[in-house]
């Protein structure tokens, strides 16, 4: 019995995010979100799972001319997580991101001491791709940069400049340590040179 309400709820659930969503593939699953903002703007691929009280977000604050948040197939997006684009992210397929992690493509501007940073503008910085296959550890923070293909962010880095392919970076600001060698089919530690 249970698992034919389970099943129910999820045919209900799905029919009500196809109406919402720009875009959502089957077999995805959303569980209990705390937030979802302009779901017109957000594009969700095949076999998604976005785990409890996340908060995603396609709104464009900054007056971009089109915002885009893209979710492509096999993504796994964490509990507590937070993607807030204000032009556009794209995560590639399959990455996988631990509980907790913060994703933007914008910052709160500051820069007026005069005015509490709540009542400046929204200031629009790169847009963010998270590349095929990386794995973001728990409590990362990407803003707006963007992590290559295959690499690997340990958890509760910053990341805020761009992380190439197949690299594992780590801290506040996130920095490269290891680089994957193909010609020796190994991971080898980046010198500090």
């Amino acid at each position: 019995m249970r698992l034919v309400k389970s099943l129910i709820y999820y045919l209900i659930t799905y029919q009500y995010y196809k109406l919402i969503f720009g875009k959502i593939g089957r077999r995805s699953r959303i569980f209990k979100t705390l937030r979802i903002e302009s779901a017109h703007n957000i594009y969700i691929g095949s076999k998604v799972t976005i785990y409890g009280f996340s908060w995603i977000a396609a709104t464009p604050l900054t007056n971009a001319k089109e915002c885009k948040l893209i979710i492509n197939d096999g993504v796994s997006i964490g509990h507590f997580s937070h993607i807030y684009a204000t032009s556009k992210i794209e995560i590639g397929p399959n990455v996988l991101i631990a509980d907790k992690v913060y994703i933007s493509d914008n910052l709160h501007a500051y820069q007026d001491i005069s005015l509490p940073v709540m009542n400046q503008p929204i200031k629009q910085i790169n847009t963010v791709a998270i590349g095929d296959g990386a794995w973001l550890g728990e409590n990362v923070c990407v803003i707006g940069a963007s992590i290559g293909k295959g690499a690997v962010i340990g958890a509760n880095s910053v990341v805020t400049k761009d992380i190439p392919d197949y690299c594992v970076a780590v801290g506040s600001p996130a920095k490269v340590i290891k680089r994957y060698n193909f010609q020796l089919s190994k991971w080898e530690k980046v010198n500090d040179d």
